[in-house]
């Protein structure tokens, strides 16, 4: 839903892999082309110190959600107009495509195919992980419920030791 001053709102999903740590280039890409920002994290993404959600919050200047919120507290967030998740782990993605909402990030997920809103993922998955046939089935269910996938991002070293750029932006190209 829009927010009230013309800008539409976008949900960033982020979960606990090393390079969500540099998630704030999504969000300062995202408001850079007029989007406004609520970011949701794992618990293990808070938790294991994946993601700074001090920094993720001056960003945003909303607080990061990761924990469920109390019968009869306001939403903190608009509804959305658009959802990314960045980076998209093998566990969130396996959750997500069997509907098992047991964290607010995944549930959050789960409601956007049900709102019929756009969501982009980038997945950050390990070539052995990415090889698992419930993986694979899950990015098929996925992609059939209109979820639109970046290139896959292993994170593993090139051969000349550095590591391929994320292409975070590429999530708001998918959006359209």
């Amino acid at each position: 839903m829009t927010e009230p001053d013309g800008k539409p709102f976008l949900y960033v999903v982020v979960c606990a892999a090393g390079i969500a740590a540099d998630v704030g280039h999504l969000i300062t890409a995202a408001r850079e082309r007029g989007w406004e920002v609520g970011a949701f994290a794992t618990p293990v993404a808070v938790a294991g110190g994946f993601l700074d959600a001090a920094a993720v919050q001056e960003l945003t200047g909303r607080p990061v959600r990761s924990a469920w919120r109390a019968p009869g507290d306001p939403r903190p967030f608009p509804p959305p107009d658009a959802v990314v998740v960045a980076p998209a782990t093998f566990n969130t993605v396996n959750k997500w495509a069997a509907g098992l909402a047991d964290t607010l990030a995944v549930a959050t997920l789960c409601e956007a195919y049900g709102l019929g809103v756009p969501v982009a993922v980038l997945p950050c998955v390990s070539e052995a992980l990415a090889a698992h046939p419930a993986y694979r089935d899950s990015l098929t269910r996925l992609r059939g419920m209109g979820v639109r996938f970046g290139d896959p991002y292993s994170g593993e070293a090139q051969a000349d030791g550095g590591r391929p750029e994320f292409g975070w932006e590429r999530a708001l190209d998918l959006l359209g």
